[in-house]
């Protein structure tokens, strides 16, 4: 197990990577011996990460729908043959459902959905003409529960959901696996943040959840980890949640 646990020199993307969940990941990964490229909008947050992980970074907007090509080949070529890649990067935004506006909505989806799916499909040909490599969506929890004020992301989270499954139906005979991890509460900063403006919050999902806190970036981080690596060689089309058992607990 632990040669297959290993990513040592594989390169692996994980967009998003400047903070929370991504940034945890990035961490284990590193840890495990990959090569890790972090990628995101803010330069300056990444060059900081970037420092700190020992890791590479570029530039990546997800909603430069044009560009993404160009970016997977850049990554491509300056880096070496990409084998993994974490979906991580995605926006939010909480609202009642009757007061999203459209534009909100595309927003939303044009990030999560969209933007997150032209990317893989860019970085998915380089990875078969080889043969080989690993992809890893982030969802969320709420693919498995409903959650008020939260309509759009939702949306969102399911169809990365299903169509991971569907990437995984037609790029698996072809040497990729396709996976997919559900978080539950995960105490990052944007978490605690929230939870700090209804401090009741916390103590229910607390309650709710069957270990009785809520996760660790790491915690998400480590399962990234492990899907991508020979450890996981015969899991494909599988989505893990981490949550505690949060979104079957009564």
């Amino acid at each position: 197990m632990k040669t297959q646990i290993s990513l040592e020199g594989k390169r692996i993307i994980v967009t998003g990577g400047a903070s929370g969940i991504g940034y945890a990941t990035a961490k284990e990964l590193v840890d495990c011996g990959a090569k890790v490229i972090i990628a995101s909008r803010r330069v300056e947050l990444l060059k900081k990460a970037a420092a700190e992980l020992g890791a590479s970074w570029m530039r990546l907007d997800l909603t430069e729908e044009d560009d993404l090509p160009r970016a997977a080949a850049e990554m491509e070529e300056k880096f070496g043959p990409i084998f993994g890649l974490v979906n991580n990067a995605g926006i939010q935004n909480n609202k009642d459902a009757l007061v999203f506006s459209a534009g909100e909505i595309r927003e939303l989806f044009n990030t999560n959905v969209f933007g997150t799916l032209t990317f893989t499909r860019e970085m998915a040909k380089y990875m078969l003409q080889r043969g080989s490599g690993s992809i890893v969506f982030i969802t969320s929890g709420t693919v498995y529960m409903g959650m008020n004020r939260n309509l759009p992301y939702t949306g969102t989270k399911n169809a990365l959901s299903g169509m991971c499954r569907a990437l995984a139906a037609e790029f698996s005979p072809k040497g990729i696996r396709v996976n997919s991890i559900a978080p539950g509460w995960i105490e990052t900063d944007l978490v605690r943040e929230s939870m700090a403006k209804v401090p009741e919050r916390r103590a229910l999902v607390e309650r709710r959840c069957m270990l009785g806190r809520l996760g660790q970036p790491r915690e998400v981080g480590m399962a990234a980890a492990f899907l991508l690596s020979d450890a996981a060689s015969y899991i494909t089309a599988t989505e893990l949640k981490v949550d505690g058992g949060v979104t079957v607990s009564l």
